[in-house]
């Protein structure tokens, strides 16, 4: 079993590495075994297709996902806010240190806005839809939400986040933000742009944004103006 497990490790290890050199597309399931060094038939033996390698390679980025929230909700002493603070600059790291991970994980966010709808399931490669991995990824993509949404409630009971937001709505609207934060870096660091953003600035200042949306701010109001009556 252990030579066995060993074996699956190798091939999805040889195929983050072809998929980070070569891309997707271009990578052939011999030029894994290659890389691997074992034979293709084997390969084969283990992942039934590329996209049955694809769907096991985004469960194990789900996974290690999945780490770096535990690793948040693992350290002891820090309120919501901090929390979720440490997770916005872990999943920027993640999306940097391990793009091919991150890339599978936008991929499965993809492939399940379309499996939600049964008109746009079809649209699904059957190959996916048939592989043992998309289903086990259909029971765990959860779990990282779940810890995020424990950390903004967490937040809002420790009063370090307002305590009218809605725990899970804005879980989603944060990630959505450093989804969208991964996503703007291009743009942000061209040099030909015409709008000022320095490159140097943009993650600070996306996680003050995040933090000032969480904790609200305090209104100034105008002192009302009491009539005094004359009778």
């Amino acid at each position: 079993m252990a030579g066995e497990k060993n074996k699956e490790k190798l091939i999805l290890d040889s195929a983050v590495a072809l998929f980070t050199t070569k891309g997707y597309t271009a990578t052939r399931m011999e030029d894994v075994a290659k890389k691997a060094g074992i034979s293709k038939g084997l390969t084969y033996f283990y992942y039934k297709n590329k996209e049955d390698l694809f769907m096991a390679l985004t469960k194990k980025a789900f996974d290690q996902f999945r780490e770096e929230f535990r690793e948040v909700l693992r350290t002891k002493g820090k309120n919501g806010m901090e929390m979720i603070t440490d997770l916005a600059e872990k999943v920027i790291l993640f999306s940097k240190n391990y793009p091919v991970y991150y890339e599978a994980i936008l991929n499965f966010l993809d492939v399940l806005k379309k499996y939600n709808h049964s008109s746009l399931r079809k649209e699904i490669d059957p190959l996916i839809l048939d592989s043992i991995h998309f289903h086990k990824l259909l029971e765990v993509h959860h779990e990282p939400v779940r810890m995020g949404v424990q950390m903004i409630s967490q937040g809002i009971k420790d009063g370090s986040i307002r305590p009218e937001l809605q725990p899970e709505i804005t879980f989603y609207m944060i990630w959505g933000m450093l989804i969208g934060y991964e996503k703007m870096v291009g743009p942000v660091e061209y040099e030909g742009k015409e709008t000022k953003v320095s490159p140097d600035a943009w993650k600070p200042g996306c996680i003050r944004l995040m933090q000032d949306m969480l904790r609200g701010t305090i209104q100034a109001t105008k002192p009302q103006v009491v009539q005094a009556s004359l009778f």
